[in-house]
């Protein structure tokens, strides 16, 4: 039986290095140049996307609704969520020293954990506005008011970094062996369960829980907003007006596909060393490629979008040209 006395573990936080190896894709070596490119133009990609959807939906009049709201939101998270994981990445690809600080491990964490949780509420939010927009029309403006949009954007974050809060403590706490070697490109809580030195039945049971809580919880809520519009459509008489009714729901429904498809993926999967590359590279597609493909999902669908691009771009141009002789046409442009 293993000893888990007090001496022992007093031994273990002794022998251990304060810093962890990400070893990452260091077993496929010969990758790991073309991993640092591809994943520094994802990087440059999802920068650029995301934030053209902030500035575009704060900036258009027309798109100050919930629904745009909430997507300046969501770009918001997966900036700061790419931000927290990738230039880590990418000075690990660049380099043999694949180490991380134990203050270092801590916060990103911490941080993943909080934007993850907080993005499950926030895609759950999302529906309940496809809700009430299409089942409920005739209200939808009394519904959706402006008080109850940022309260539903406060509880997300809220209850994302609160909760995330406990997770990472106990996760932290746990004693390590050494300079523990991490086999993912991140600190993430199963990772680090593996490399701790003591039982850790007590926080693998808190994390269920809390996956079941902000996992399980809104897609339960995001399955019935849709199946009761999926209901409301059917009732729609037209071909035109189901046509246009699933269009306003398609680009959250793919995002959220995306999102707990793959997550779904890395947990699901059986505990071999052939699961662990799947999943690493599940992790990769999460973490890299989701970011940068949910502005381009939002743009190409959403006439709306395209629409207030086109116009601050033509008036982007128009202020330009009024720049010259007088400034008769750059105040009007603004006018």
């Amino acid at each position: 039986m293993t000893d888990f006395s007090p001496y022992r573990l007093k031994m273990m936080n002794r022998s251990f290095s304060q810093s962890f190896i990400l070893l990452g894709f260091s077993n496929w070596p010969y990758l790991e140049l073309v991993l640092f490119v591809i994943i520094l133009i994802f990087y440059l990609l999802t920068l650029l996307g995301n934030t053209s959807i902030i500035l575009v939906s704060h900036l258009d009049p027309q798109l100050h609704t919930p629904m745009y709201f909430f997507l300046s939101h969501l770009s918001a998270l997966d900036l700061c969520f790419t931000t927290s994981v990738i230039p880590q990445l990418l000075v690990h690809l660049s380099r043999a020293d694949k180490s991380i600080t134990f203050g270092g491990c801590a916060v990103q964490l911490y941080v993943s954990l909080a934007l993850g949780s907080t993005e499950c509420l926030l895609l759950a939010a999302m529906a309940l506005d496809r809700f009430a927009a299409i089942c409920h029309p005739l209200r939808y403006a009394v519904f959706m008011n402006p008080r109850l949009c940022r309260q539903l954007a406060a509880g997300s974050w809220g209850c994302g970094f609160t909760a995330s809060l406990l997770q990472t403590v106990l996760t932290m706490k746990l004693p390590f062996c050494g300079q523990a070697q991490v086999d993912g490109f991140l600190c993430e809580v199963p990772a680090l369960l593996k490399i701790s030195c003591v039982d850790t039945t007590f926080i693998e049971m808190e994390l269920f829980a809390a996956t079941l809580l902000y996992l399980g919880l809104p897609v339960v809520l995001i399955f019935i907003s849709y199946g009761c519009i999926a209901r409301a459509v059917l009732r729609v008489g037209s071909g035109e007006g189901r046509r246009k009714a699933f269009g306003t729901c398609g680009s959250h429904l793919l995002v959220v596909s995306l999102f707990y498809g793959t997550i779904l993926a890395v947990y699901i999967v059986p505990q071999n060393r052939y699961a662990e590359a799947r999943g690493k590279l599940l992790s990769l597609f999460y973490t890299v490629v989701t970011p940068t493909l949910n502005p381009l999902i939002y743009t190409l669908r959403n006439q709306d979008v395209k629409g207030a691009m086109r116009r601050l771009l033509a008036q982007k141009k128009t202020v330009k040209l009024g720049m010259g002789p007088g400034w008769a046409c750059w105040e009007t442009s603004l006018g």
